[in-house]
């Protein structure tokens, strides 16, 4: 079973408790490399490394589908601050 968009991004939701998750499939639609851009409360305090623990742990099944997949992990207060800059 491939992993697909809608998947990815419930079960991130899910196990982070994320309030933003985009997952957008890079392989041309064949679910093999993922980007995704996740916001969650969780993220408080932690550095990149521990934030992309975080979401490896959450997600290992479907990594271990994967062939490349690539996050960018922020707070609500630093998506915030994203949002207003573009």
């Amino acid at each position: 079973m491939s992993v697909t968009k809608e998947s990815l991004e419930k079960t991130l939701r899910e196990k982070l408790e994320a309030e933003h998750v985009d997952a957008t499939d890079t392989s041309g639609g064949c679910g093999q490399s993922f980007d995704v851009i996740i916001v969650s409360s969780q993220f408080d305090g932690k550095s990149l490394l521990q934030r992309h623990r975080l979401v490896n742990d959450a997600i290992k099944d479907e990594i271990a589908q994967l062939h490349a997949f690539s996050q960018k992990t922020y707070t609500p207060a630093q998506w915030a601050e994203q949002q207003q800059k573009s």
